[in-house]
C-alpha cells in the first residue's frame, strides 16, 4: 500500500503544519453534506508536467499519482481511444432510491481494496496531499491539510486555497456517484459502493464553482471547461468505468472519443 506519508515526502517537500476543512463531492447532496495537470507525460514516463497539472492518465491507471495532465501527442490519443472503446454503453435507469449514505459516509479511511486505505488519513486529505503543492497540516498533525496551491484541471487556474475558503477546492467524483448508481450500483453490495466513493482514480481535488455546474453530468452534458484537459478527463472516466464494470450511455462514449480525436 502507498500511504500518504510517502507522497507527501516524494512529491511535496516543503511540508510545515497547520488545519482542515470539508470539501465536497461531485453529487448535488455531497455539497450540502461535505462542502466544507501541462504536457502530457504519455507512455514515456508519467513526471510531474512543466505547467504542474499532474501526470497524464495513460501513466497513472490506478490514480495514485498527482493531479491529471492535458494529452496532447497524437500517440497518446490514439492509446486514450483505445481505452474508451472498451468501455459498454446502455441506457441511463432511474435514480430512485439514491441517496449519498447509500455509498457510505463520506471520505471513510477503512475501505479495504483502494489504494491509501487504513493509513491512518482519510480519503479527502489523501487527495489533497497527492495533488497539491506547498501543503501546510494542523500543527501536530501530518495528515490534515489547511493550506495548498492547486493547479486546478477543471478550470485550467491555479488556486491558493485555506481553510477560510473551505469550498473554493471539493473533491470531485469524476464518475458521480448518483450516475454509478443509475448505471449499475444500486444493486450493489455496500463494501463495492464504498470503495467507488473512496478510491482514488475516481477521485479530483478541483475548483469549487466548476464542481458544482457538473453536478451528477455524464461526458454528455459537461466537460471540464479547460479544454486541453479534456481528451484526459474522457479517459480518467473510461478507467473508473472499467475497473468497476459500469457502462456509460451511448453519447456519454461518442462524446468521450469525441474529446480524444475520435
Amino acid at each position: 500500500m502507498i500511504s500518504a506519508r510517502t507522497y507527501r515526502a516524494a512529491a511535496l517537500p516543503a511540508l510545515s503544519a497547520l488545519v482542515v476543512l470539508a470539501l465536497a463531492g461531485c453529487d448535488p447532496d455531497d455539497l450540502a453534506a461535505e462542502s466544507g495537470g501541462g504536457t502530457s507525460g504519455g507512455a514515456n514516463g508519467g513526471a510531474q508536467s512543466a505547467e504542474g497539472f499532474g501526470v497524464s492518465p495513460l501513466d497513472n491507471p490506478d490514480g495514485t499519482k498527482p493531479g491529471l495532465a492535458p494529452l496532447t501527442g497524437d500517440a497518446d490519443r490514439a492509446a486514450a481511444r483505445k481505452i474508451i472503446e472498451k468501455v459498454a454503453t446502455k441506457g441511463r435507469g432511474p435514480k430512485t432510491g439514491y441517496e449519498r449514505s447509500k455509498f457510505g459516509s463520506a471520505w471513510k479511511d477503512g475501505i479495504d481494496g483502494i489504494p491509501l486505505a487504513r493509513n491512518g488519513c482519510d480519503t479527502r486529505n489523501d487527495l489533497l496531499a497527492r495533488d497539491g503543492k506547498d501543503i501546510e497540516h494542523r500543527s501536530g498533525s501530518d495528515c490534515v491539510v489547511v493550506s495548498l496551491k492547486l493547479k486546478d484541471p477543471y478550470t485550467g487556474k491555479s488556486i491558493d486555497w485555506r481553510k477560510q475558503q473551505a469550498t473554493e477546492v471539493q473533491i470531485d467524483h469524476v464518475m458521480p456517484l448518483s450516475y454509478n448508481w443509475q448505471m449499475g450500483a444500486a444493486r450493489w453490495n455496500e463494501t463495492k459502493r464504498q470503495q467507488i466513493a473512496n478510491d482514488p482514480l475516481n477521485l479530483l481535488p478541483v475548483d469549487g464553482p466548476a464542481n458544482n455546474a457538473k453536478r451528477d453530468s455524464g461526458p454528455a452534458a459537461w466537460l471540464p471547461p479547460y479544454k486541453p484537459v479534456r481528451c484526459s478527463y474522457a479517459v480518467r472516466f473510461a478507467q473508473v468505468s472499467l475497473k468497476y464494470e459500469l457502462p456509460v450511455t451511448a453519447p456519454d462514449k461518442q462524446a468521450m472519443l469525441a474529446q480524444c480525436g475520435g
